[in-house]
This record gives structure tokens, C-alpha cells and sequence, in this order.
């Protein structure tokens, strides 16, 4: 093989390309008349390394990790690679059943910066030592001739969008969502500040705001939750909106706070249902001019966000219920096991309670009858429990208040307090009292309280008992 020959074939129309692609098309296939290997250009994009341009395979892997695989290692080092025998090289990526061997060099650019790699990939012996001088010579080539193009072919603004997308759909929290949101709209609309609005609620700032983004904050603050909640109705009912860069023509009265703090190009897109969304706010001081693309971009991106958001408050609300009592609403025996679990001792008091007389209503007046005695109770023995006092529905009947106190005499007058809510509507309850003892475990002291819970019944019920400390 006249290895000179090659590299004349290969480099002489490369000073022709007009891009970047078409430099990296030719540099394969001209390669390919040479060789009978696997021929790929992976330049990095973003985190990833693209193919570029491949030859001598069914399958190419479009975008490879960027430190995934031989060609992700040469590409990360900036070393060769010389691998005689794939099987043995845990890297290798399956791009062929039958490839035996693998070369791959680094393109650089004239920095000396890794910009992408070439590879190829035999199935036949083949003296890779003589190749490998070639085919550095020929990245080299090539890394010259992009670099002088401009660089590796940028990533597009839809490529952006999806990549933003996934960021957004794995997400763990509605404060993430907005943030991510607003990342996205930025990198892919190519304006300098966005905010995701919801209602009356913003999205979290970054950590290092721009100007302009903390000037609009400052005014959408100032102007209140009314002046928002126009922004946000102006573009549910006539859609997305943008500015032409167009001085001379006054803003409309509900875009007044952002034209304050120095807006002078603007992209609203209404985001999610009228009743419960919001609106994406895409800015800029400079007066540019959007265009249509740029408008359908936000209004893609505006839908994924509000499904990612809407996701996350479906999941809220399965785990609500999960953890809350269909009938009264009240939490039940999950939360408040981890609740009591966290009891402190000689300050937490726990109150079981019993309603009396229960399955009389149920078997005079039917279960309908009885769930709306159990719904009046709970809201009575809400309102008569102190802020932070937390009352769960554990049984049938049976509730337990969970309060912290400083001393037992406390935690009895509020039982006594609940017993008097009860009577107010027409219904009287045994209430037991029990304080967790040093190293006692939450079930025994639920069982104490119990077990003054059913002195009271059997003295008569309509009462109040603290178990013995």
C-alpha cells in the first residue's frame, strides 16, 4: 500500500469543501477507496460525539456518549488507538459482527484541541502500524480544514429542544421543571433572559442572574399578583405573541413592568390550561426581530413543561392519597407510623380516641349515616386541636391526635377540649392519653394510651384518661 498516495488522494479536494460536513463526507470516501474498513468522522456536538459521516457498515451509532466506547476514550485523551484485537478490549463499541481490529485517531484542531475522531474498523488482518501514521496525518488534515469552516457543525435548535426535553421530563420537583424551562427557552430562542410564570408564582431564579433578569423580577414583584395574573390571562386568550424590534410603538398596558425594567424584545407563550397555567416569558434589551420558528420552538417547549409539571402534581396527589383517608381526608396508619416513630419522650403525647356509640348509627341508620358522622367528628376535632397538631384516622372509628406539650396536665386539657368539640355536635368520645417513657417504642405507648382509652369506656365513656407515666 503506497500510504503517500493515499494521503494525496484524501487531502487533495479538501481546500473544496464548503462545509464542514461535506469536508468530513469526502474525507470517507475517499479514504474508502483505499481500505476495505469501517470508515466514520464522530465530531463533538454539545456532550456527545456525532457521526458525521460513515461508510462500510448496516448500522452506525449516530451519537456515541462522549467518553463512551474506544472512539469516546481516543476522543477524551487526545491518544491514538491501536487495537488489534476488539475482543479483548472492553471499550470496543459492536459496530460490525465480523471486525477484528481497530484504529482510532484523534482530529485536532490547530490548537491541539480534540474535536472529533476518525475511526476505522477492520475484519481482515491488516498492518494497523502503517495506518496509523496515515490516518493521524489525515485527521490532522481534516481537523485543519474544519476548524478553518467555522468548527464541527453547531447543534441545531430542535436537537437543543430535545435535549432540554429530557432534562425537564426527569425533573424531580415543579421549582426544577420552571428552572429547567427557563434554561431551555435561553439556549434555544438565543435571547438572554426567560421566566416561567404560573399563576402568580415565578419559577426560581438562577444562581447567577443577568441583569435584565433581576430588573424584571424587581418589576413583576412591584407590579403584584394582579399585574401577573394579566400577563398570564392576556396570553391564554390570544395566544403566543412577539415583538418585532420595532421602535416607536408603545407596549400594551399589561406588558408595562417588563418595558420598565428594560425589555425591548419579547416572546409570550401561553403555557398549560387557561385555569391553571401560566406563561413563558422570553426576553431581551436588545430590539431584535424572532421569528416564526422561534415562536413554535417556545410554544413545543411551553407543552413540556407544563407535562412535566403536571406530572409531578399527579404524582403529589396519588401519594396524598395514598397517605390520606378517602372519607374524612385526615392522614392515616402510614404517615402516622412515621410520625410517632419520631416521638420525643416526656413531650409527645399521643390521644386515642373512640367514638361512642358508633355502630349504633351504622346499624340504625346505615353506613351513609355513619360516614357523615365521621366527617362532622373530624372536622369538630380539627378545629378544637392548636396549630401544628396532627390528627389521623387509624380504624373504623378510631382517631389519634399526635401533640407535642411540655408537661401531661397540658396534653389532658386539650383531650378534654376535643371531648367538648365532640358534644357540640351531638356526639361524645373517649379520649386515652399517654406520653412516650425513655427508650419506649411508639407502639407501646400507642397501646398504653389505648388501654386507657377502654378504662374510660368501661367507666362509662364520655370522658378523659391519662395513662400512667
Amino acid at each position: 500500500m503506497d500510504h503517500q498516495r493515499v494521503i494525496r488522494d484524501v487531502t487533495v479536494r479538501l481546500p473544496m469543501a464548503s462545509s464542514t460536513p461535506e469536508a468530513c463526507r469526502w474525507t470517507v470516501t475517499a479514504l474508502s477507496r483505499h481500505t476495505p474498513a469501517t470508515i466514520s468522522v464522530l465530531l463533538a456536538v454539545h456532550d456527545r460525539l456525532r457521526c458525521v459521516a460513515a461508510t462500510g457498515a448496516w448500522q452506525v451509532f449516530a451519537t456515541v456518549p462522549a467518553r463512551t466506547g474506544i472512539v469516546g476514550r481516543v476522543y477524551a485523551t487526545g491518544a491514538p488507538a491501536v487495537v488489534p484485537d476488539v475482543s479483548v478490549d472492553p471499550d470496543y463499541l459492536p459496530v460490525r459482527p465480523d471486525v477484528t481490529a481497530e484504529l482510532c485517531v484523534p482530529v485536532l484542531d490547530p490548537t491541539g484541541r480534540a474535536i472529533g475522531v476518525l475511526d476505522l474498523q477492520w475484519s481482515e488482518p491488516t498492518d494497523l502500524e502503517p495506518w496509523r501514521e496515515t490516518a493521524q496525518r489525515l485527521a490532522d488534515g481534516l481537523g485543519a480544514r474544519i476548524a478553518a469552516l467555522g468548527g464541527p457543525p453547531a447543534e441545531s435548535r430542535s436537537e437543543k429542544l430535545l435535549r432540554h426535553a429530557a432534562a425537564l421530563s426527569s425533573a424531580p420537583t415543579e421549582g426544577e421543571v420552571m428552572g429547567a424551562a427557563a434554561r431551555a427557552a435561553r439556549e434555544v430562542s438565543t435571547l438572554s433572559t426567560a421566566l416561567l410564570l404560573i399563576g402568580a408564582q415565578l419559577g426560581p431564579s438562577p444562581a447567577t442572574p443577568g441583569d435584565l433578569e433581576t430588573r424584571i423580577r424587581a418589576e413583576l414583584a412591584a407590579a403584584g399578583p394582579a399585574a401577573l395574573d394579566r400577563m398570564v390571562e392576556r396570553a391564554h386568550r390570544y395566544g403566543a405573541g412577539y415583538t418585532l424590534g420595532e421602535t416607536g410603538h408603545p407596549p400594551t398596558e399589561d406588558y408595562r413592568p417588563l418595558t420598565r425594567a428594560g425589555v425591548r424584545t419579547l416572546v409570550a407563550v401561553p403555557v398549560g390550561p387557561t385555569d391553571a397555567g401560566g406563561v413563558l416569558l422570553v426576553a431581551d434589551e436588545r430590539a431584535l426581530r424572532p421569528d416564526p420558528t422561534t415562536v413554535s420552538l417556545m410554544e413545543l417547549l411551553a407543552g413540556q413543561a407544563w407535562t412535566s409539571l403536571d406530572r409531578l402534581r399527579t404524582l403529589a396527589r396519588l401519594r396524598e392519597q395514598a397517605s390520606s383517608d378517602p372519607l374524612t381526608g385526615l392522614r392515616h396508619t402510614g404517615p402516622f407510623g412515621q410520625r410517632i416513630a419520631a416521638a420525643t419522650p416526656g413531650r409527645t403525647a399521643l390521644l386515642a380516641i373512640d367514638v361512642d356509640g358508633f355502630k349504633t348509627v351504622n346499624d340504625t341508620y346505615g353506613h351513609q349515616a355513619g360516614d357523615r358522622v365521621l366527617v362532622g367528628l373530624a372536622r369538630a376535632l380539627e378545629g378544637a386541636l392548636r396549630h401544628g397538631d396532627e390528627l389521623y384516622r387509624i380504624g373504623g372509628d378510631e382517631f389519634v391526635a399526635v401533640i407535642e406539650v411540655s408537661r401531661p396536665e397540658e396534653a389532658v386539657r386539650i383531650a378534654e377540649r376535643l371531648t367538648e368539640a365532640a358534644r357540640r355536635i351531638g356526639r361524645t368520645i373517649s379520649v386515652g392519653v399517654a406520653l412516650p417513657r425513655p427508650g419506649e417504642t411508639p407502639d407501646r405507648t400507642l397501646k398504653r394510651a389505648d388501654q386507657a382509652l377502654y378504662t374510660v369506656k368501661r367507666q362509662g365513656r364520655d370522658g378523659v384518661l391519662l395513662s400512667a407515666a
